[in-house]
């Protein structure tokens, strides 16, 4: 009788990672996502009811709500409307921590010139439009002109972010610093229990030198949050090299926002969160070109929801992490397939959503993990995040952005197997992988399988993705 073929050899393996009981940090990363509220998408709770269930499942912590156009609900001087803004206000007050980042995005129409410059550049009025806002949300309504205006919900808005990218939209870092010392202060005579995200500045490599050590040294109002915004791209020509390539630089930012901090002694202690980051912030203007490119047609990035954005996003994930970053928000949650995580039409979910949903159940933020040392000899194609949890078990990331070819946009990536040495951990009971590519089902998500933990094991990752290794 013939004898079975002996089984093929293993891959080979192309990186190298040891994994040590050093403990460099604590992990203390949350995960969230983020509404637009405008007439553009103010029917998503109605057209998909469900879809407060597929919020929730994400775990996300303080729910960012940016309202603008329509979802700026005082529409003149003397009238408001908060329709728009609270058809998808209301659902996310009663999702998750009830706790959303109120960002006031812009001010109402009126109070801006025709360059959308303030008119009242002491910015009375806006506070004066900001403690209504407070008003309606936290201490039972206000009265206008038009009549009466109170939240349905019982849930108030504690953290409230003061405007939006102010750097993009014609505030100079004095100006938005003498707008943050007027409008705040204002804000708490209202309300004194309120949080507030300063800036959620339009970041990119080496703003923050530049753009805020008027505000760090001039700041007098209370700050419990600097905010700011990381997108890899904003030319969906870009290949997958230059966005990967881009991506390692915003740590980087976040430690020189981090060093201004320190030199306000009323800062120091204050925590960075990013509320917002994806892909490619890019958008169509009104002719349907591209608004960053306008000499180009506008064309989804599809990389905000493909298997690129499994290694992409847990990259980041992990940089920021190692650096001290507290929140993460992905923009946006109910969109197309270059921002949303799922379909704003269909509420159907989109693998971007599998990737922010493991992400925060695998590193789940104050649980009390730590951040282990590790070496790793191919930093240039895999990030590695190993975390010991408080009752010992280890889960190690290794997200794999290897390029497959120079000219990939959206491509496949390369295979890598990666060989992880955990021997100076001790010995484990069970262990579980978790991984999220381009085989991943997108309707029911991935799913874990057992392996046979040992002092040295093996993962192979074909192409761009995350795995999540699981150590009992």
């Amino acid at each position: 009788m013939a004898s079975s073929p002996p089984p093929p050899p293993p891959p080979p393996v192309n990186a190298h990672v040891t994994v040590t009981n050093t403990v460099t940090g604590p992990l203390n990363l949350a995960m969230s996502t983020a509404f637009q509220p405008a007439e553009w998408d103010d029917q998503f709770f109605t057209l998909n009811p469900t879809a407060t269930t597929t919020l929730g499942n994400l775990l996300p912590q303080h729910i960012r709500l940016q309202g603008v156009s329509e979802g700026v609900p005082q529409t003149s001087a003397t009238t408001w409307d908060f329709s728009s803004l609270d058809a998808i206000t209301q659902p996310v007050l009663g999702v998750g921590d009830h706790s959303p980042e109120f960002q006031i995005a812009v001010a109402p129409a009126f109070m801006y010139d025709s360059q959308h410059n303030f008119l009242d550049p002491t910015y009375q009025q806006f506070g004066a439009y900001t403690q209504n806002l407070v008003q309606y949300y936290d201490t039972g309504g206000f009265t206008a002109a038009d009549g009466f205006h109170v939240s349905p919900s019982p849930n108030p808005v504690t953290w409230w972010g003061i405007y939006n990218e102010p750097n993009f939209n014609n505030l100079d870092s004095t100006q938005y610093t003498a707008l943050y010392n007027a409008v705040v202060p204002m804000m708490q005579a209202v309300d004194s229990h309120l949080k507030f995200a300063a800036v959620e500045l339009g970041d990119y490599a080496g703003l923050a030198q530049t753009y805020l050590p008027a505000f760090v040294s001039g700041v007098t109002a209370h700050v419990d949050v600097l905010a700011t915004h990381f997108y890899a791209s904003c030319d969906q020509t870009d290949t997958d090299e230059l966005v990967f390539t881009t991506t390692a630089g915003f740590a980087g930012e976040v430690e020189n926002i981090q060093e201004l901090l320190q030199t306000n002694p009323s800062l120091t202690s204050v925590p960075v969160w990013v509320t917002e980051n994806n892909v490619n912030a890019d958008y169509a203007n009104a002719e349907g070109n591209s608004s960053c490119q306008p000499n180009q047609k506008f064309v989804l990035d599809l990389r905000g929801s493909s298997a690129f954005f499994a290694a992409w996003r847990p990259y980041v994930f992990s940089q920021f992490a190692k650096v001290g970053v507290q929140a993460l928000y992905h923009w946006d949650f109910d969109a197309d397939a270059q921002f949303g995580e799922v379909n704003y039409n269909t509420d159907g979910i989109q693998l971007s959503y599998w990737v922010d949903y493991w992400l925060a159940r695998m590193f789940p933020s104050a649980s009390g993990a730590n951040i282990l040392q590790s070496t790793n000899d191919d930093d240039a194609d895999i990030e590695v995040l190993p975390v010991m949890n408080s009752d010992g078990s280890v889960v190690i990331m290794l997200a794999n952005h290897a390029v497959n070819a120079p000219t990939d946009n959206n491509g496949p990536g390369a295979s890598r197997t990666i060989g992880v040495d955990v021997s100076a951990l001790g010995s484990f009971t069970s262990a579980s992988l978790l991984m999220i590519d381009a085989n991943t089902s997108v309707s029911g998500g991935p799913t874990a399988a057992s392996v046979t933990p040992s002092a040295n094991m093996t993962v192979s990752l074909n192409g761009y993705g995350v795995a999540f290794l699981t150590l009992n």
